[in-house]
């Protein structure tokens, strides 16, 4: 708190024998020592009050957050997510209806008629030998695709027809 140096703290020791002389120096000592000594025993017991009005306070705070805690915790226990969910995504319920078996009462699903196969033709063989598979006419090729047009480099923004290009004589 204070810095002295050893040399102020001589100074005034001298000082305070001069003053108080050399008989009633040892009674002014142990005063000061008792006054230094109750001096720090009010200053120890003003910060332990300190401390301890701190130490409610967060005792306080604590005990506010572990009830805040619980409460989360009990609204997550009691949390449907699964109304939740089905809420947000199928607020009407027809993904639910759309769903539902089908063979429970009051559907009206028909299943899909039984396949068919396509009719054969009369004159079509039973079977292919893999010889004469193998022998068969390719497929002819595809047609090659038709020439692009080339398109005109400007069009007029008129709506008559094109004139014909007036012809010059060749010479």
């Amino acid at each position: 708190m204070f810095d002295l140096a050893w040399s102020e703290i001589a100074l005034i020791a001298v000082v305070a024998l001069v003053v108080i002389g050399p008989k009633d120096l040892p009674d002014a000592i142990k005063g000061v020592a008792k006054g230094i000594q109750s001096l720090r025993r009010k200053v120890a017991e003003f910060q332990q009050q300190a401390d301890e009005l701190v130490r409610e306070a967060k005792l306080e705070d604590v005990r506010n957050q572990i009830a805040d805690v619980r409460n989360t915790i009990s609204d997550i226990r009691n949390f449907d997510i699964k109304g939740q969910i089905e809420k947000a995504v199928d607020s009407d319920g027809s993904v639910r209806k759309a769903f539902d078996d089908p063979m429970m009462g009051g559907s009206t699903y028909t299943p899909p008629p039984a396949y068919e196969p396509p009719p054969v033709p009369e004159n079509a063989p039973a079977f292919v030998p893999p010889d004469v598979a193998r022998w068969a006419a390719p497929p002819p090729p595809p047609p090659p695709p038709p020439e692009p047009v080339a398109a005109p480099a400007f069009v007029p923004p008129s709506t008559e027809p094109p004139r014909p290009a007036p012809t010059t004589p060749s010479v």
